[in-house]
């Protein structure tokens, strides 16, 4: 619990602003009418809330107002950021006549945000693990002799971590959400850090499909808890801070880079550092309940009924993946051996230009709670075409281009990544989204191993990456002509099945 905070507000306003100063408001806190002056809280993410104002009239017409806000914020981990936007807002003596920019669309309760804030903790640890090989492998190679085509090859054999991924969360739609997250977590720290002991690029490969499994699932799992956790006008927003908490992790995997140039096998400390997302996991495993929807009556459903939906979502992950696999993974092998960055420079350059991919994270939550579908496709074609370009440029263009990839790509993460939980009932989330990743799998197979084969013959990555952006372009198009509009409707609209008392949103 956060200790109770107070912010007073004294200002001399005309009778009119004085009269307003008395009204209940409805901003981040929907607010109760009390004894006269003081206001509670009916709805909002804060443990306590109190509001007293008191006027003193003055002879020229106008008054003296003071208003006084106690308040208490249950917000784990990530409390410090909303603290002075927080303050500034419940401060105000203007009421607000709209949610802060900074919030979701729709009024999150105390619960949601404590569970939201708790997940964007546990999606740090997954963002790191699930980087990890990415950002080292180039690394690895130079110890055990090489090239890319086996590198392809070693980045395509991980992608087989998806069947047992599959088991996992399906087995999530019968036991739970909550247990299998944290122990998948906790299981994928430990795992991830065997990797320092491999004797061998295949060895390595092998230790991460079990590691990856886990990870994989983890990371599913959140989204889904998210989704199932939030207001129809919040989980976009909920994406958006959960793709960011992963760019976290992957950027500390990043600013570690350093660490993994320094010898030839320096690049095991990367993976030995696995094991400090435990302590995390177990501080998450204090605060995180089960999943509201799941807890909540709702039938067991088949598979059949949802295949049109199924077919649609497995299409565009394979189609997403054919591109975004190769493009990710080769960027520190095109960074280090077609443009000579060091690992240094190569930390540089990431955080640099995937930085800014933050704006386009919130930027896009808050226009896909508006719509997904032309957010998703315009950002997707823009982002792909983007990356092609860096793969094809020399000096500062390379970065430039970077830059432009990562901030307006970035915003297809929360208006296309949600669709995934929502389009199915919550006896199926699980198991569907499970098996859409398989065929996301087979596509980032088919693009690692045809990158690495056409940029072994080229000798270049840049033709390779342009081929492949067909398939992304091409799912712009399928999201603006396929896509269902899903934007402030509710999980039991858009899924019958699950049809109940809605969730309030207030």
């Amino acid at each position: 619990m956060s200790p109770a905070r107070r912010v007073v507000t004294e200002a001399t306003v005309d009778a009119a602003t004085a009269a307003r100063v008395l009204e209940p408001r409805a901003g981040i806190v929907l607010e109760s009418v009390g004894d006269e002056g003081v206001f509670g809280a009916a709805a909002g993410p804060l443990s306590s809330y109190r509001r007293s104002v008191s006027i003193a009239a003055r002879p020229d017409g106008r008054a003296d107002v003071r208003q006084v806000v106690d308040y208490e914020v249950s917000l784990p981990y990530f409390g410090l950021l909303f603290a002075l936007p927080l303050r500034r807002h419940l401060g105000r003596l203007a009421p607000p006549d709209r949610l802060p920019w900074w919030a979701p669309a729709d009024r999150l309760d105390a619960r949601a945000a404590v569970t939201l804030a708790t997940l964007c903790a546990v999606s740090v640890v997954t963002g790191y693990l699930g980087t990890v090989l990415t950002q080292t492998i180039t690394f690895a190679a130079d110890e055990f002799g090489a090239g890319k085509a086996a590198q392809g090859a070693a980045l395509a054999s991980v992608r087989a971590d998806v069947l047992i991924t599959v088991v996992l969360v399906a087995l999530a739609d019968r036991r739970g959400r909550r247990t299998l997250l944290l122990g998948c977590a906790a299981l994928g720290c430990v795992l991830t850090a065997l990797g320092a002991l491999a004797p061998s690029l295949a060895a390595l490969a092998g230790a991460q499909v079990l590691a990856r499994s886990l990870v994989t699932a983890a990371a599913l799992l959140v989204a889904i808890m998210a989704a199932e956790e939030m207001p129809a006008g919040g989980r976009a927003y909920a994406v958006s801070l959960l793709g960011m908490s992963a760019g976290l992790g992957a950027g500390i995997c990043v600013l570690l880079l350093p660490v993994a140039d320094v010898g030839l096998r320096s690049w095991r400390l990367v993976f030995a550092a696995a094991l400090l997302g435990l302590p995390l996991v177990a501080s998450a495993a204090r605060r995180l309940p089960e999943s509201r929807r799941f807890g909540a009556a709702h039938d067991t459903v088949p598979m059949a009924g949802h295949g049109r939906r199924f077919w649609l979502l497995a299409a565009s992950a394979f189609l997403f993946n054919m591109f975004w696999a190769p493009a990710s993974q080769f960027q520190n092998e095109y960074l280090r051996d077609e443009r000579g960055f060091s690992g240094g420079r190569i930390s540089l350059f990431t955080v640099a230009t995937g930085l800014p991919g933050a704006i386009g994270v919130v930027v896009g939550g808050r226009l896909a709670e508006r719509g997904r579908r032309r957010v998703g496709a315009g950002a997707l074609a823009i982002g792909v075409a983007a990356t092609v370009v860096v793969y094809r440029s020399t000096g500062w263009p390379v970065w430039a281009w970077s830059v432009v990839g990562s901030t307006i790509g970035a915003a297809t993460l929360p208006a296309l990544g949600v669709y995934g939980p929502e389009l199915f009932p919550t006896s199926l989330r699980g198991r569907a989204n499970g098996v859409i990743g398989v065929l996301g799998r087979a596509g980032s197979v088919l693009g690692l191993v045809a990158a690495g084969g056409l940029s072994a013959s080229a000798d270049r990555l840049g033709p390779a990456m342009t081929l492949l952006a067909l398939g992304p372009l091409a799912l712009a198009v399928l999201v603006l002509a396929a896509y269902p509009e899903t934007a402030h409707r509710e999980l039991e609209d858009i899924n019958p099945e699950d049809a109940g008392p809605p969730l309030s949103s207030t």
